[in-house]
């Protein structure tokens, strides 16, 4: 055989040969595929039975302690500060006691010792955790003091209660106690205002939490932040108009005078003249809103604008300042006082003593009320009403303080004969002790009515005009003599300065007409006269034994005032007007 064509046979053999091994077996190869996917699927199938069956309650335990929660951030509620920024109310970090009732109730001398760190009842306890077994988060107390939450630390650690802790939250504390207590107020559990400036403004110092996701694991400890969801936001601080250094004089020459006359409550207001600004305001008696709530809610009356008085005497000088703005009278028009009595219809208006002739400057002077009817009731009634609604009478003064009254000035129309009379001497309409002392400063400053405020102003309202400034400052002069020694204000005097003022001693209105043995004793002044930078009113209720304003209300004022003299650097009234004719001169 030609050896050519044997070579080209075994050539096409193995040519052949190698198509047939590259030719693929699809069948072995979906064979082995699937038997892989089966071992995959049975191991797979293997593993979760024996995780459900060997090793569930392990992995149903460690799933247990780690959740996904959303956690509050806490935020801080805002301060309240005075007009110097010194600190009234602040939020303070405290811990709140919370527990799972389901993992508590089982451990009943866990339950025994906490009810003794957290001063609870047992029982009370105990009940409370059956009542709210169901829950698993229950606050048990809020807001402790350190050392309680440390041995609440040390209970769950000792009984190995995972979910029993602390948390924390904010309280309130008041740095000065009961000096502030009625004007600031308190806040509730959840640091929300219910009373006072906290309440009034709620809005304002209020804070919002912020909320975070994270994972927690059964003793809600954080093991990792996920997210934060929103962000925390503080309350905005509040800075007021008061003084805190006048507070505390005024509320301690307060509480000595209640203490001395054994006085059922009083009340002072301390305004700026010149800004309409609230100083000072105090009562008696005071509560601490840093204490325990259990005391008498009486106690947390701001009683200088929740509480009405008939103004006596103390209106006297505001007829004057009419009857001299219409020209009815001039500061010497002779008016006769003799004998003392003076006949009003079927009544009768009566003075302590005769004092005869007088004029219109002495019938201030002698707080004469035959005097001062007789200067009304040469006036219309409407003017009078008008001018009292003008200063404020029968209307809310716009502090914005909760609770606050309007007083009562009835329509003129409705007036009798007397009632016109009585009340050119304070009876016959009430007001509060800030309305008292917002009419006053209109006499401080020269015959303009400014807005009140017990938040610090920046800028001072231009006001409205009531009076002629040449009035005011008559009676400003008029009233000075009210303080000297023929007048019934003698205590109210400060060295060295020339004081404005009037005494008030007026009979509390009871059921049926006036209790005769109890009264309340007034004063309403100003100071430097000439050009007054303070006005302050005093109101003692039910004084005992002495009951004269003058004896009772004004040595309160003198004091205060000599104090707020001297912190505010006011020179006396005569170097006043050597400053003030330099300036005019330069």
């Amino acid at each position: 055989m030609n050896p050519l064509y044997r070579n080209g046979g075994t050539l096409r053999r193995r040519r052949a040969k190698q198509l047939a091994v590259r030719t693929p077996n699809f069948r072995l190869r979906a064979w082995v595929l699937l038997s892989s996917l089966g071992l995959f699927l049975l191991a797979v199938i293997g593993a979760a039975i024996y995780r459900q069956i060997w090793e569930g309650d392990f992995l149903q335990k460690e799933g247990g302690l780690r959740h996904l929660r959303l956690v509050e951030i806490p935020a801080r509620r805002g301060m309240i500060l005075d007009r110097n920024g010194e600190p009234l109310a602040v939020s303070a970090p405290v811990a709140s006691v919370w527990a799972n009732p389901k993992q508590l109730l089982p451990h009943p001398q866990a339950i025994q010792a906490l009810a003794n760190v957290l001063e609870l009842s047992p029982a009370t306890l105990r009940q409370r955790l059956e009542t709210h077994q169901k829950r698993a988060f229950l606050y048990l107390k809020r807001r402790i003091a350190p050392a309680q939450a440390r041995k609440v630390a040390r209970i769950r650690k000792q009984y190995g209660i995972r979910e029993l802790g602390t948390k924390t939250e904010y309280q309130r504390f008041y740095p000065s106690g009961e000096i502030f207590g009625q004007i600031l107020g308190i806040t509730d559990v959840d640091d929300r205002g219910i009373e006072g400036l906290e309440l009034a403004f709620d809005d304002w110092l209020r804070a919002e939490p912020g909320l975070q996701r994270v994972i927690q694991d059964g003793r809600h400890r954080i093991i990792e932040e996920v997210e934060r969801v929103r962000p925390p936001q503080h309350g905005k601080d509040l800075v007021l108009s008061l003084d805190r250094r006048l507070q505390f004089l005024a509320y301690q020459e307060l509480m000595r005078a209640v203490r001395k006359y054994r006085a059922k409550a009083a009340s002072a207001v301390v305004l700026d003249v010149a800004s309409g600004e609230i100083l000072a305001m105090v009562n008696q008696p005071a509560f601490n809103p840093n204490a325990k709530r259990g005391k008498a809610r009486a106690s947390w009356r701001n009683r200088a604008v929740t509480d009405v008085m008939e103004p006596g005497s103390t209106v006297k000088p505001l007829v004057a300042a009419l009857a001299l703005e219409q020209g009815v009278v001039r500061p010497r028009t002779p008016i006769n006082t003799s004998p003392g009595i003076l006949r009003v219809g079927r009544h009768r208006v009566r003075d302590i003593h005769n004092y005869g002739r007088l004029n219109t400057t002495s019938v201030l002077t002698k707080s004469s009320n035959v005097g001062i009817v007789k200067i009304a009731l040469k006036m219309e009634r409407q003017a009078l009403w008008q001018f009292y609604d003008r200063l404020g009478f029968g209307h809310a003064t716009g502090v914005e303080f909760p609770g606050e009254v309007r007083g009562r000035l009835r329509p003129f129309q409705r007036w009798s004969n007397f009632e016109h009379a009585t009340l050119a001497f304070g009876y016959g309409l009430s007001v509060t002790t800030l309305q008292l002392a917002r009419a006053y400063s209109v006499l401080a400053s020269d015959g303009i009515l400014r807005p009140l405020t017990l938040l610090k102003r920046d800028q001072v309202p231009e006001g409205e005009r009531i009076l002629r400034a040449r009035t005011a400052q008559q009676v400003r002069h008029m009233l000075e003599t009210v303080v000297s020694p023929e007048g019934t204000a003698q205590r109210a005097a400060i060295p060295n300065y020339r004081v404005a003022g009037k005494t008030g001693t007026a009979k509390k209105a009871v059921a049926g007409g006036y209790a005769k043995h109890r009264y309340q004793a007034v004063f309403a002044g100003m100071v430097p006269a000439t050009q007054p930078r303070f006005v302050m009113v005093v109101m003692v209720d039910e004084p005992q034994g002495k009951y004269y304003g003058g004896l009772v209300a004004a040595p309160v004022f003198s004091k205060v005032m000599a104090d707020a003299l001297r912190l505010y650097n006011v020179p006396p009234d005569e170097l006043q007007k050597t400053l003030l004719v330099a300036r005019r001169e330069s």
